[in-house]
């Protein structure tokens, strides 16, 4: 009985000195530095690292499917960054909608949180685009999809809480998220994101340029409108000057003529979208009398006449395709130009992508969005500028909405965020951003007004003005 026992004992520590050696082993071979453990990923490859004071900077491709229903049918590169400050801190999810920046840059609830930050390049955005393109599989789910499978890849990574966000078309991506994969992250902050719920019905954004600012700002910036009208033929002399030596070209839009027009007709929208009410002292007080450049000049800086060219469409079909099968697009009347000077209107996505590329709208997209937010809304803040014009059509909350706010900034534009929000608000946002970030500390949870971003002020990461697109692209 006592050799049984002992042998019984000796096969029991044997056994155990396996064990140990084994996740000895597994330890040592497991990788520590963040480099490494993110290219251990399946799938995950360095494009290039950038050295920045305080964090470390990945520019990396993640391996995705043409087509998350079908994986097996063809996979693309889809371009990602990683700000890394710590694995033990919250992690943010950003994405702009459109072209991820390979230049450090840090968003709001990054800064807040003092959190790591991952930044998405949307799908078909070039390079994140599957050759050849297959069209169809840019929709809204596909999109949720991408960012589903890349949240599942780095959180044995990044394991403390995720925050999803994004301004504008990034704003709504980061909605479409939550609605479609609503249990991956721990709150969604969503900067002036556009809500078109029917498509047809735009009278939401008359309103708004009947009211918006002061009655003599309107009337500057109509007349400056209108007189660009009134001169078409002279400015489009000029028009055709500047493209012939940009060697610019407009197939797409189906003529220099159309590209013109649209490029006036942004001008008012244009203005209220990035500009504020004291910079209506730019814009030419007396249009009737002010010269050719100086209107040329006012249009050109706040629409950009190389807007509606071939080469200045190309960056953003991948949008206008969305805009013309899921997220609609604003039609809004000039009330104060005659009907004989307008020949085209606010022309429809349609006319911004090439015709060999098939497009069939589908009404019950945003309607689905829409109902999901109101009814389930969780942990969302949604956050608009008063003065944006596309803050006219929004995302509202309904009874079933929980621990969800929507916030206006007064006087801001397209630019609004939390730090321009009225001090209860803001103090509230940046209060709730911490908790769901899970980095909220007793006396914030006890008075939001003792909320502070936990991170410093950071010019270099911190300068949203970056990603300004011209109007009226959200």
């Amino acid at each position: 009985m006592r050799k049984v026992f002992r042998w019984l004992l000796a096969l029991t520590v044997f056994i155990g000195t396996l064990s140990t050696a084994g996740a000895a082993t597994a330890a040592q071979s497991e990788p520590t530095d963040i480099k490494d453990r993110l290219l251990s990923i399946p799938g995950m490859s360095l494009v290039q690292e950038k050295p920045y004071p305080g964090y470390r900077y990945f520019v990396l491709d993640y391996t995705q499917p043409i087509d998350h229903r079908h994986p097996r049918r063809g996979t693309f590169q889809q371009r990602i960054t990683v700000l890394h400050k710590d694995t033990s801190r919250p992690t943010v999810f950003y994405t702009s909608g459109y072209n991820v920046s390979t230049t450090p840059s840090r968003s709001e609830p990054t800064r807040i949180a003092d959190a790591n930050q991952v930044s998405l390049e949307y799908r078909f955005f070039t390079p994140s685009r599957p050759a050849p393109a297959d069209w169809s599989k840019l929709d809204i789910w596909q999109a949720a999809s991408d960012q589903h499978r890349v949240y599942r890849a780095l959180k044995s990574v990044y394991s403390a809480n995720w925050l999803a966000t994004g301004g504008s078309k990034g704003g709504m991506t980061a909605t479409y998220y939550e609605r479609f994969y609503p249990r991956d992250m721990d709150g969604v902050v969503a900067y002036v994101a556009p809500n078109d719920v029917v498509n047809d019905e735009d009278s939401a954004y008359d309103r708004f340029f009947a009211h918006v600012g002061t009655k003599e700002c309107r009337d500057r910036l109509n007349a400056v409108q209108r007189e660009a009208l009134v001169r078409r033929e002279p400015l489009e002399e000029k028009y055709a000057r500047y493209a012939a030596e940009k060697g610019y070209t407009f197939t797409t839009i189906g003529g220099l003529d159309r590209a013109y027009e649209a490029v006036v007709l942004d001008y008012v929208w244009g203005f209220w979208q990035y500009s504020l009410l004291a910079d209506c002292a730019t814009v030419p007080a007396k249009a009737a009398t002010a010269s050719d450049d100086e209107i040329w000049n006012s249009v050109d800086t706040i629409s950009g006449f190389s807007a509606y060219t071939d080469q200045g469409l190309e960056q953003y079909t991948p949008y206008y395709y969305q805009a013309g099968t899921q997220l609609g697009a604003p039609t809004i009347h000039f009330p104060a130009i005659e009907g004989k000077l307008i020949r085209y209107g606010y022309q429809p996505p349609r006319n911004f992508v090439p015709r060999s590329i098939p497009m069939r709208f589908h009404p019950r997209a945003m309607r689905d969005v829409d109902t999901w937010v109101r009814h389930h809304a969780t942990h969302m803040l949604f956050v608009y500028g008063q003065n944006d014009p596309w803050g006219s059509e929004r995302f509202r909350l309904g009874a079933g909405a929980r621990d969800s706010y929507v916030f206006t900034a007064p006087g801001l534009n397209h630019g609004a965020n939390v730090a321009a929000l009225v001090p209860g608000q803001k103090d509230l946002a940046t209060a709730r951003i911490l908790k769901w970030a899970g980095v909220a500390s007793q006396a914030v949870q006890a008075n939001p007004a003792a909320a502070r971003p936990l991170a410093r002020y950071d010019a270099r990461l911190d300068d949203r003005d970056t990603e300004r697109e011209p109007a009226p692209r959200p």
